[in-house]
């Protein structure tokens, strides 16, 4: 019956991740044209039958901005043509970084993009590990979050490494690093850092001992890589034998890729909730997300725990 029907359909931003989704679940990606029309403009059709069916837009929001073009398109191509449910699967949430008003006259955008997603027709959100939690609060639906942490430490349990500290590279990512080092049982170090502007970032102190021993830099998202390089140096001075730089959003923007080649960081391991870029230079390392994402949406298409995938 269609009620009882599960559909998998995706965008541009994340066609090859939702081909390895649809393999796990032993599902055919559903057809969607996603184009553009001379001018540039989006033009979307779901060429499916979604009426009645469980449906899940797989589509990071990475820029170009027409990333989440499509993603709000293909969400009320879906509502208008009667499926039964519609999850949006956002295995990266971008514009997650404007999620306050520190600043005079600054937009929320993060609220901003939740607003669009709900308004377009979305009855659920998948996603995962958002630059800030209370973004959940955002949406007016329900949001299911997920955390990379189980394959990044089936990645890292299995790595020669001595004396492990997990550093955090900020004080809003100590709660991560230290969940991470619980879990890997290893100690904590912090990085005290400012940032004077935005994509800036100033080195202070580094809290903890690391003289010795292999240091995991643990991140959500590395952009610039400023941040990441600067520690890797500090660590690298005050005696770290290997400097690993970890995040699950390998988002690398303004030259990060080549700071990150040239910085003293021997590995960087990011996840595929990003497109891999053509050409990583041996050090960095893509781990794959796509079964813990259809592990998640086949307990969400059966009504499961979500939760469970992570405890």
């Amino acid at each position: 019956m269609a009620k009882d029907r599960l559909l998998v359909i995706c965008g541009n931003a994340s066609r090859q991740l939702a081909e390895l989704v649809c393999r796990h679940l032993g599902l055919p990606l559903g057809r969607a044209d996603v184009t553009r029309f001379s001018d540039g403009e989006v033009f979307v059709q779901v060429e499916e039958n979604v009426r009645g069916v469980d449906l899940y837009i797989i589509q990071s929001t990475y820029p170009p901005a027409e990333h989440l073009m499509e993603l709000l398109m293909l969400i009320d191509a879906c509502r208008r043509s009667s499926a039964r449910r519609i999850t949006a699967v956002i295995p990266y949430y971008g514009y997650a970084r404007a999620d306050r008003k520190d600043q005079p006259r600054v937009s929320i955008t993060a609220k901003l993009v939740a607003t669009l997603i709900t308004e377009a027709g979305a009855d659920r959100v998948l996603t995962m590990d958002l630059h800030s939690p209370q973004i959940q609060g955002f949406f007016d639906v329900p949001l299911d979050h997920l955390y990379a942490a189980p394959v990044i430490m089936s990645y890292f349990a299995g790595l020669q490494t001595e004396g492990v500290v997990v550093v955090a590279p900020d004080a809003g990512a100590v709660k991560m690093g230290r969940s991470f080092a619980k879990r890997l049982g290893a100690d904590l170090a912090i990085v005290d850092k400012r940032r004077p502007a935005p994509d800036r970032a100033e080195l202070m102190n580094v809290i903890g001992e690391v003289e010795g021993r292999d240091c995991i830099i643990l991140d959500d998202l590395i952009n610039t890589a400023g941040t990441i390089c600067q520690a890797a140096y500090e660590l690298k001075s005050r005696g770290a034998k290997r400097v690993i730089a970890c995040a699950t959003h390998g988002v690398f923007s303004g030259g990060a890729i080549e700071r990150l080649e040239k910085a003293p960081v021997d590995e960087v391991t990011v996840t595929n909730t990003i497109p891999e870029q053509p050409n990583l230079p041996a050090k960095f390392r893509v781990l794959d997300v796509s079964k813990l994402l259809s592990k998640a949406i086949l307990n969400i298409h059966h009504e499961e725990s979500v939760s469970s995938l992570f405890i």
